[in-house]
């Protein structure tokens, strides 16, 4: 799934490559994924791009005050097409293209655009044509963005407060913090050296402060490794800076134990037993009770 490092990047590059067109249109051949009607997507047509925003996991293409704003859930992806000329019409079906955004023509008589895809079988990408980005529910309850100067220790303090919730899901609660996923819980819990069953309300004020460091540089140093990119080579960077997630049997490149995984009906979570869990390896969940 595309987290905030991913997504910020695609908003950069999409701003090097898509603002100062004008949308030429709009083409939907996975018609689940449009949850709006008004304004319809027919009213994009023609319309400049002058500006890209992320709000958490969230793309948002301003087209003259209207917004082009796309969630690319857990297999949706973003491919950039420098010329679509001569491409074939896009025509409802079984395949992963679900949205295709027709470009201007540029200086050099190519006219760009690109396709919004999705693997996989559960259809959850999502796009939305808004006045307002508020307008978008998962938007409007958006926690604050971990890389604002908002997001200080202090506010994370208010945040986990005296919550009963494991600082793994409260790090993936959206309405909480935006932008982070399975995959960066994982890599900040195991840079802040926090086993991911930890009860978020009794942390305390040290370990409250290492967990901010973590989640700030951690993100930070994604971004940075992200940036300038090419869309399609997002995917591959992403994987190959991670250092557990999705390293189950590894060794861990910080003491060289072996990166275990706790798995769920639907998604899985790896770590380190020594640099998280006191040497510990946590039970699976859908067999015993979880490691605090």
């Amino acid at each position: 799934m595309p987290e905030l490092p991913e997504v910020e990047a695609l908003a950069g590059f999409l701003r090097e490559h898509a603002v100062g067109h004008a949308i030429i249109g709009v083409d939907v051949t996975a018609f689940q994924a449009l949850k709006t009607v008004d304004p319809p997507v027919t009213s994009l047509g023609g319309l400049p791009i002058t500006a890209v925003a992320r709000h958490g996991k969230f793309l948002d293409l301003d087209c003259d005050g209207l917004h082009l704003v796309t969630h690319l859930a857990r297999g949706g992806w973003l491919r950039w097409r420098d010329d679509l000329t001569g491409a074939r019409p896009v025509r409802p079906g079984k395949g992963p293209l679900a949205v295709r955004v027709r470009l201007s023509p540029g200086e050099d008589g190519r006219a760009p655009g690109f396709e919004l895809t999705e693997a996989g079988t559960q259809k959850r990408l999502a796009v939305y044509v808004v006045r307002d980005p508020r307008d978008v529910p998962g938007v409007a309850g958006l926690g604050p963005d971990p890389l604002a100067e908002v997001f200080t220790p202090d506010l994370l303090k208010t945040i986990v407060g005296e919550s009963r919730t494991q600082i793994k899901g409260l790090l993936r609660d959206q309405k909480v913090i935006a932008g982070i996923g399975n995959a960066y819980s994982d890599e900040v819990l195991h840079v802040a050296r926090m086993s991911p069953f930890k009860v978020a309300g009794t942390l305390t004020d040290g370990q409250i402060a290492d967990l901010h460091d973590a989640i700030v540089n951690t993100l930070r140093d994604a971004v940075e490794r992200a940036r300038g990119l090419a869309a399609k080579d997002l995917k591959s960077e992403k994987k190959s800076g991670l250092r557990v997630h999705g390293r189950t049997g590894e060794p861990c490149e910080v003491c060289g134990d072996t990166i275990r995984e706790v798995a769920f009906a639907d998604s899985s979570l790896q770590y380190c037993p020594t640099c998280q869990t006191g040497g510990k390896p946590l039970a699976d969940r859908r067999l015993s009770r979880l490691l605090k």
